[in-house]
């Protein structure tokens, strides 16, 4: 009996970690989806100079009403110069407005970015810290929230936006939201 035992505990661990390696595999699992702890909850509490507008103050105050997206970004952040040309085409739809936070940056390198690439955004907040990109959870840039009219946070992608994204999940998103009122 004792014999058996010894045997039958390593081959169950075995198993149990084949089948969790098999979900895996399946699909269950996406390595680069981190579950925001903030979706569902206001916005965090800011107050902020414009990137464009130094003597400007910029809070989350002064956002509600809309639906908009909070985009996260740097010029010194690679996938940010891979999505801009996207979040400019975005922008251009009129769709939904883009609210920059220029994340641990200079402000003048920032300034030039927009002169050659384009502007998509509706306001730029400059987070020279980094302080409220901290608050937001914000692990690496770009990171892309959807921020209801209460100034709720409804939905988080880190990474690139693509059109695809767009398409299939933000815009629909989008739409759901101004629909709610």
């Amino acid at each position: 009996m004792n014999r058996y035992l010894r045997y039958s505990i390593p081959l169950v661990i075995l198993a149990a970690i084949a089948s969790v390696f098999a979900w895996g595999l399946r699909g269950g699992y996406d390595p680069r989806e981190i579950p925001s702890p903030l979706i569902g909850k206001s916005i965090p509490t800011f107050s902020l100079p414009s990137l464009e507008e130094p003597d400007t103050l910029i809070s989350e105050k002064d956002l509600l009403g809309k639906v908009y997206l909070l985009n996260v970004w740097a010029t010194w952040c690679v996938s940010c110069r891979a999505e801009h040309h996207t979040l400019v085409q975005l922008a251009r739809r009129g769709k939904v407005d883009i609210v920059g936070v220029n994340w641990k940056d200079e402000r003048n390198k920032a300034d030039l970015w927009l002169k050659q690439l384009g502007n998509p955004y509706i306001v730029n907040i400059f987070d020279e810290k980094g302080r409220t990109a901290i608050d937001l959870g914000v692990y690496g840039a770009p990171e892309t929230f959807l921020v209801d009219r209460k100034g709720v946070i409804r939905y988080k992608h880190p990474g690139p936006v693509t059109k695809k994204l767009i398409d299939e999940t933000l815009l629909p998103l989008v739409e759901q939201l101004k629909s709610e009122g």
